[in-house]
């Protein structure tokens, strides 16, 4: 991140792509948690960049300590309004961010793709803010999505992992894949202990909200595709690597 970045203005929707989707709050939400809550740690959570608060809430059944760092103060003040309980929100960077604590569990979800130096943030994960015994869960939007590689045979977008100029006015930097991402969390120290994809997905966001409003999805659809982004990780909505502190 810069001091040039205006992080309230990359959250604002576009005419042409939303910053975020129903899908991402009513379906992604719930299924990132679920893969998460086998992994989790007694103790404290902080999430690095937590929007408006929506995942923030989940996490409320689970931590009574909640730790979270965003760069946009127009995000944290909805945040705030949202949780109204006692989770302790710090306007910064991740890059300038004090923190005087370390934690047993750290979420970066989504997030990752927009920094300008990733590597950097994840060895402050790394070095300074794991526990020994913590849990590091990062996700990221997956480039072999089938979504992204039809787009590509629609010639919508030329290759996987373009970051289409909707994307850059959010703040993408980067679309990663699993090895890619695998390897810039080695870069930064990190230890991957399990890799795991989130949801099937063959369509755009913008068509699953169309469809989520409608009786054509059940929960049991849902459910299923869940189920297949376990079995073929590579063609998930989102990948997942689950960390541990690296010597």
């Amino acid at each position: 991140m810069t001091s040039e970045r205006d992080y309230n203005k990359e959250i604002q929707d576009s005419k042409k792509h939303n910053y975020s989707y129903n899908f991402d709050f009513d379906v992604m939400h719930h299924y990132m948690l679920k893969s998460f809550i086998p992994f989790f740690q007694k103790g404290n959570l902080l999430e690095l960049g937590c929007f408006k608060g929506d995942f923030t809430q989940r996490f409320l059944e689970h931590f009574d300590d909640i730790t979270c760092i965003e760069a946009s103060d127009v995000a944290i003040n909805i945040a705030k309004e949202k949780t109204k309980q006692n989770v302790k929100f710090i306007h910064s960077l991740f890059e300038t961010a004090s923190l005087g604590s370390k934690y047993e569990n750290i979420v970066l979800t989504h997030v990752l793709e927009h920094l300008d130096n990733p590597v950097a943030v994840l060895k402050r994960i790394n070095d300074e803010w794991l526990t020994d015994t913590g849990r590091f869960f990062l996700v990221c939007p997956n480039a072999n999505a089938p979504s992204r590689q039809i787009a590509v045979k629609m010639g919508l977008i030329s290759h996987n992992t373009y970051v289409t100029s909707s994307e850059k006015e959010h703040g993408h930097k980067i679309t990663y894949t699993f090895d890619t991402l695998e390897r810039d969390t080695k870069a930064a120290g990190l230890n991957v202990i399990h890799r795991s994809g989130i949801f099937f997905k063959a369509l755009a966001n913008f068509q699953w909200d169309r469809l989520l409003n409608t009786d054509i999805i059940s929960h049991e659809y849902l459910e299923g595709c869940y189920q297949l982004g376990q079995q073929y990780p590579d063609l998930c909505s989102s990948i997942f690597l689950l960390c541990e502190k690296g010597n």
